[in-house]
């Protein structure tokens, strides 16, 4: 059965964490654990996008940033799937680079190390190199970069079907198995 990490940064995009906490829940029996971390900044960016506390009511383990001593800051926690959403620009850099300063970027080192799923959902625009490079800095060390990119086949008509869009993407690269609009299908 699979165990899972949630890393929370503080980039614009929180709805996009929610929403996938939301459908965790609807899917637990995918597998064993869930965790949650979020980052110094995530809780105030939460609460000034989606104007609630709501983060206080998840039903899974939430671990302190500087908790080294979580289960997933080693590869014998046997943790094989790790998304970070939304995923800073910084956090990217940081887990890029090797930088294991919290416990979201030990986390995010050690699925990389074990050659197991790491997904980072990145909500910034434009790039500039340095994100670029970044980015194929983690995709050759065998992490996913998925943009927070909505897409529009499905018609979506509210916010949160948009947000959907890119939230069943994301179920589906971990690869959880879900009921979704797909290419071909009448809307």
């Amino acid at each position: 059965m699979r165990k899972i990490v949630i890393g929370i940064t503080g980039a614009s995009g929180t709805i996009y964490a929610a929403r996938l906490l939301e459908k965790l829940e609807q899917i637990k029996a995918q597998y064993e654990d869930a965790a949650v971390v979020f980052s110094r900044n995530a809780q105030d960016v939460w609460k000034t996008e989606l104007g609630n506390e709501d983060w206080k009511k998840l039903r899974f383990k939430i671990y302190d940033i500087q908790d080294f001593s979580a289960p997933f800051a080693s590869g014998s926690g046997k943790y094989d799937l790790m998304i970070i959403v939304p995923c800073s620009m910084g956090m990217l850099a940081r887990i890029a680079q090797g930088i294991s300063n919290d416990l979201i970027s030990r986390a995010a080192d050690v699925v990389l190390k074990e050659r197991r799923k790491l997904i980072c959902v990145v909500r910034e625009t434009p790039y500039n190199l340095m994100h670029i490079r970044n980015m194929e800095a983690l995709t050759l060390a065998g992490g996913i970069v998925c943009a927070a990119n909505p897409s529009f086949y499905s018609r979506p008509d509210t916010i949160e079907k948009l947000v959907d869009t890119v939230v069943d993407r994301i179920l589906d690269l971990a690869g959880f198995q879900i009921s979704t609009y797909r290419w071909g299908n009448e809307v």
